[in-house]
């Protein structure tokens, strides 16, 4: 294996690191206003994310900075061509980061509320956008011979990338009341296994009809046949453990299900990086990687990073593994506004 196909294995993985953990971050947020219906509640459903939500975004951070290293004309070709969509995924996440650190810093109800919605918009966005991105990667974009980008933002927007941001939304919903279920107690856990038990029966549906369809439409390999069907058998799974009530096992099935259609999407554009609807035009492993000397560098600094920083995120999210629920949360210690 080279070097090049190596890097581009690692950033699969790295992606599959980011959407299953900012999965359920994003599942989480969509839920406040339904599964957490009062401020307690709600205040119980953003703390199982409070302590793990901003480590798990450093998976992105990393992708795209391998991205960059490794494949320095894919990231170009990539973020220019899909400029505004992640334009919005980046504002979101930035007002998701505020409105979490701001919302419990006032005791005011009005206060609160306006950071809710803005912490439940920030998560939908992103929930859609990245499968619209994913979905477009998957079939191909409008790229000259200059691999530039030549397309416009709604040339993005046709039924296939629509349905994949269906798909995202979906799993991130089904992913977050999984997460919730096993996070929290009362009738909080009550209302989030009620809801995985619906959410996960629609993500099983609308993940099967978008992933036969990339498979049979847009695959470059007849293997990625087999992503398609562990991604079907683990979300089926996880399905099925929510019925039975063991939702550490749909959790597990749910992240399989995730590495299965991670596999799919790079499967599908390998050896591509970038499709391009003229085969001719197509970014691949080959012309978009950068020199060996530098993909031999960033190979040691994984080697020796990666271990620290997953040991790390493990260790944090064992500290926090408790279950929470409304008798746990204390009553309001914020500021007041002034009324003089």
């Amino acid at each position: 294996m080279e070097l090049a196909e190596f890097w581009f294995i690692l950033i699969a993985v790295l992606w599959t690191g980011y959407l299953v953990l900012e999965g359920f971050d994003f599942g989480v947020g969509m839920l406040m206003p339904i599964i957490g219906r009062s401020n307690k509640g709600r205040r119980v459903v953003l703390n199982t994310i409070g302590p793990v939500w901003d480590g798990n975004e450093v998976w992105l951070l990393t992708a795209g900075g391998a991205t960059f290293a490794a494949f320095p004309e894919w990231y170009a070709t990539m973020f220019s061509g899909f400029y505004l969509p992640l334009l919005l995924i980046l504002v979101a996440l930035i007002v998701r980061a505020v409105a979490i650190e701001y919302r419990g810093k006032i005791n005011d109800q009005t206060w609160r509320t306006r950071w809710d919605w803005v912490i439940i918009g920030s998560a939908w966005v992103p929930a859609i956008l990245w499968g619209v991105a994913f979905a477009n990667l998957v079939r191909g974009v409008n790229l000259d011979a200059d691999h530039q980008y030549a397309g416009n933002f709604f040339d993005l927007l046709h039924p296939f990338a629509l349905l994949g941001g269906l798909v995202t939304l979906t799993l991130f919903l089904s992913h977050g009341a999984i997460f919730l279920a096993l996070k929290t107690d009362g009738e909080i856990r009550e209302r989030a296994e009620a809801f995985a038990r619906k959410a996960s029966l629609v993500t099983v549906a609308v993940a099967g009809v978008w992933a036969v369809w990339a498979q049979l439409a847009y695959s470059r390999n007849t293997w990625t046949w087999a992503a398609v069907a562990v991604a079907a058998v683990a979300l089926v799974g996880a399905w099925f453990s929510t019925l039975k009530g063991r939702f550490g096992w749909a959790f597990i099935a749910d992240c399989v299900g995730i590495v299965g259609a991670v596999v799919l999407i790079f499967g599908a554009m390998f050896p591509n990086v970038m499709p391009a609807l003229d085969p001719a035009n197509s970014l691949t492993i080959d012309n978009a990687s950068s020199t060996d000397y530098t993909l031999t560098v960033m190979t040691w600094v994984a080697v020796i990073m990666t271990p620290v920083v997953l040991a790390y995120q493990a260790w944090t999210y064992w500290v926090f593994r408790k279950r929470l629920s409304l008798e746990n949360i204390p009553e309001h210690n914020e500021l007041t506004f002034s009324k003089g």
